[in-house]
């Protein structure tokens, strides 16, 4: 018996350890964060991420009803003087935006280039069978269909990577839309979320979208290859990720974009998702045990989480990525104090 009350003990003492810590925003990183979160669980800490949008999640660190936030494009340099303490970004996952179509019988990967992307979404170029469209794709039957325009309806870090990657390759978009997480589109259909996107081109015959490479894959929809720098029409590969981030040097705040990188193998749409959260952790009624159940948490997620990516489809973070996401996550204070 007494054996048994000592065991008890040590159980009620473990779970009172137990940290329970939330995090929301980009949608772009979901399913990969679901499995590390899933997996990071089984230490007996556990993660709460709600996919609701990078613009959302980087309202929700704002107001701090969150421990950290997941986003794919920074907060905003207009933005970042309205939070009410120190925030850092570290890269968290590597992953591709791909170029989604619902063509009823076209099984060809299409080929795209920025210009006639650019045209598409700014609603000149109207049909499938355009002749700028043809041209890429000589001896692929087009047919004379209305294209369907999909993009995000809420404030999302994959328009700011699309639309970031127009602005590079395309002067017309960067004059008359520009990017950021929401724009005034000229023309489309807006959905909420990856999901809402993937689901209005897979429901609707003549749609394309951007989405994350992973829901391409998972939901069967067809993308097409992207013309990166040098020329080359590229897949979206987790390769052509990696070499996107390949001659990219990690700057000391964590964060770079990886859109019209040069290389021969890039694909141009590639993108880090990044995590952002306080520096100075003692505010409100936080203690000191969350502040360090939540740097443990984000040094795996930048670490051994990294070994998830692949099977999702992400690409894993390089060793300079990771380097730098740990130096950040060690200058996290409490009370002005490193722990």
């Amino acid at each position: 018996m007494k054996k048994i009350l000592i065991l008890g003990a040590a159980l009620v003492a473990t779970a009172a350890s137990a940290a329970s810590l939330t995090g929301s925003g980009s949608s772009f990183v979901y399913p990969l964060f679901t499995k590390v979160f899933s997996e990071y669980g089984k230490s007996g800490d556990s993660v709460n991420y709600q996919s609701v949008g990078s613009g959302a999640g980087q309202k929700a660190l704002k107001d701090r009803v969150v421990d950290f936030a997941a986003t794919d494009v920074p907060i905003p340099d207009a933005d970042i003087s309205g939070y009410p303490g120190k925030v850092l970004t570290i890269p968290a996952a590597m992953g591709a935006v791909v170029i989604s179509y619902n063509i009823p019988g076209v099984d060809e990967n299409l080929k795209f280039n920025g210009k006639i992307l650019a045209d598409i979404y700014l609603g000149k170029t109207k049909l499938w069978n355009d002749a700028a469209l043809a041209k890429l794709n000589p001896g692929v039957k087009l047919p004379a269909l209305p294209i369907t325009v999909a993009h995000r309806s809420d404030g999302s870090g994959t328009t700011g990577v699309f639309t970031d990657y127009l602005s590079k390759v395309s002067p017309e978009w960067k004059t008359k839309v520009g990017s950021a997480t929401a724009v005034q589109w000229p023309t489309g259909i807006g959905a909420k979320g990856t999901d809402g996107v993937s689901g209005v081109v897979k429901s609707t015959p003549g749609a394309i979208g951007y989405i994350e490479l992973t829901y391409a894959l998972n939901n069967k929809i067809d993308f097409g290859l992207v013309q990166n720098r040098t020329g080359a029409f590229v897949k979206p590969t987790i390769a052509g990720v990696q070499a996107a981030a390949a001659n990219v040097v990690i700057p000391t705040s964590g964060i770079t974009s990886l859109t019209n990188a040069s290389g021969a193998t890039t694909y141009p749409i590639s993108t880090f998702s990044y995590a952002i959260f306080y520096q100075e952790q003692k505010y409100g009624s936080r203690t000191l045990d969350q502040a360090k159940a939540l740097k443990k948490m984000l040094t795996y997620v930048a670490t051994n989480g990294q070994d998830f990516s692949e099977a999702l489809y992400y690409a894993p973070l390089p060793a300079a990525a990771q380097s730098r996401a740990r130096a950040l996550i060690a200058s996290m204070t409490f009370d002005g104090k490193k722990f």
